[in-house]
């Protein structure tokens, strides 16, 4: 059996392979690929080199459901994922299989016996089960944070959040109650599972929720100064290059 790894980690792709190796299955490995649009090119070309793909959701350039955007995918995908709230549901119901990272011997094994399952079945299902698992997952944003609070962990929904703010090594979220917050997401990640109808991200260290704005002014530099109804310790800016974008969702 022939397969492509698309993963970012260097040593996540290491680990795989070693993995793959100490199962009794015969697995080829025959390219590794690190972003989305190296992987819909070589997918647009040597899709029927392989048996099977195993996908990390975030890479370099964006993340793994761009590539079902842009390319056709008819091969059995086994997606690796280090968020277990990545939509896990619809990863059961329509993907081969999910392994959470670090990659477990055991769950590597099961997911490639579930394959051969398949195959003997009905492999040509494949094609609509990733079709139902992009529907889902457009479908679907995050809903609620789970945070620590001193020993116990707290739940924080969406519409509770003003804003995001990335301040040094850290993320916070700020609540209306004036609470603030540490998560365990980056400003990236956040970008990719937030609702956009809801969140925009102003500038590299800012996302924030169109509710919460009360006004809006002009700025120095053709930028945007934002008023949210919580004072935040520092200025929300929209930055020049994101002004026009910024517009129009705010009169979405």
């Amino acid at each position: 059996m022939k397969a492509l790894i698309i993963e970012d980690e260097k040593p996540a792709q290491g680990k795989l392979l070693r993995q793959l190796n100490k199962t009794p299955y015969d697995i080829e490995v025959v390219k590794y690929i690190d972003n989305v649009s190296s992987s819909v090119k070589w997918l647009s070309q040597h899709q029927s080199d392989i048996d099977l793909i195993f996908m990390d959701i975030h890479l370099t350039d964006g993340i793994a459901f761009d590539i079902l955007k842009e390319v056709q995918v008819v091969k059995p995908i086994i997606f690796t994922t280090a968020y277990d709230e990545y939509a896990l549901d619809a990863f059961k119901a329509n993907s081969i299989d999910y392994l959470l990272k670090p990659v477990d011997f055991e769950a590597l094994t099961k997911a490639i016996q579930k394959l051969e399952v398949l195959q003997m079945q009905n492999i040509s299902e494949t094609k609509s089960q990733l079709d139902n698992l992009l529907e889902s997952y457009n479908q679907k944003y995050k809903e609620r944070f789970m945070v620590r609070v001193g020993d116990a962990i707290k739940s924080i929904t969406v519409d509770q959040i003003i804003a995001f703010v990335a301040d040094g090594r850290h993320t916070f979220i700020y609540t209306q109650d004036n609470r603030r917050y540490v998560v365990d997401f980056k400003m990236e990640e956040l970008t990719d599972i937030l609702d956009p109808e809801k969140f925009f991200r102003t500038n590299r260290s800012f996302i924030v929720q169109k509710v919460h704005i009360k006004t809006v002014e002009k700025y120095t530099n053709s930028r945007l100064l934002l008023h949210l109804v919580l004072e935040l310790p520092k200025e929300v800016i929209v930055g020049r290059e994101k002004v026009k974008d910024f517009k129009n969702w705010f009169d979405n």
